[in-house]
């Protein structure tokens, strides 16, 4: 008699509540698994569709516009990178502004300054409530929301900043109004300027 016939592993299954950086690095990406956001909570892996398109271009956009002021205020700045946060936990956030280059595949929060995110139908939940905490908690001093529509021309910033634990709105600005700030460097721009027209 033969024996059962073991399925074959698959990481989303056989690692589901386990995963590590370590174990990241090893099976991600997943082949047959359309490109995606890996993030991870506590060992639970969060996979989120990227969205291409207008998100993807606000992110680089802004990135483009802000990195000399940036560069002259030592920091750097990067789209899409992956934060670790421990073992167990990390984000893949559009934008982010550290402290040192980047060399490898992480990104220890302690190097972050600033964390942003452009809101996703897909993650909108994760983009506005459960990064923001996480961020908050591992003492990430800037959170930067942002909303890129290109269909109805609407594009939105919103940055924060970590006051006594809590994130603070420090400056905020739809189309035709413009985005201020001068801390973690200056900033002035028309959100518009980061839609594809």
């Amino acid at each position: 008699m033969a024996a059962p016939a073991h399925p074959p592993f698959d990481p989303l299954v056989d690692l589901a509540g386990m995963w590590t950086t370590d174990l990241a690095e090893r099976y991600l990406p997943i082949d047959g698994v359309p490109p995606a956001k890996y993030e991870c909570v506590d060992g639970r892996l969060i996979l989120s569709p990227y969205e291409a398109g207008p998100n993807t271009y606000a992110a680089a956009e802004l990135r483009d516009i802000v990195k000399p002021a940036a560069r002259k205020a030592g920091l750097r700045v990067y789209t899409t990178l992956n934060v670790r946060f421990g073992a167990q936990r990390w984000i893949q956030p559009d934008f982010a502004v550290v402290r040192s280059p980047v060399e490898g595949v992480w990104v220890d929060v302690e190097d972050v300054v600033l964390v942003g995110e452009f809101v996703s139908p897909t993650s909108r939940r994760r983009d506005r409530i459960d990064k923001p905490a996480l961020c908050a908690s591992e003492g990430v001093e800037y959170y930067l929301f942002g909303e890129a529509d290109l269909r109805r021309r609407f594009a939105s910033l919103r940055l924060s900043a970590l006051r006594d634990g809590v994130y603070q709105v420090v400056a905020d600005a739809r189309s035709g109004e413009r985005f201020e700030v001068d801390d973690p460097f200056e900033i002035s721009l028309d959100p518009t300027e980061l839609l594809d027209l």
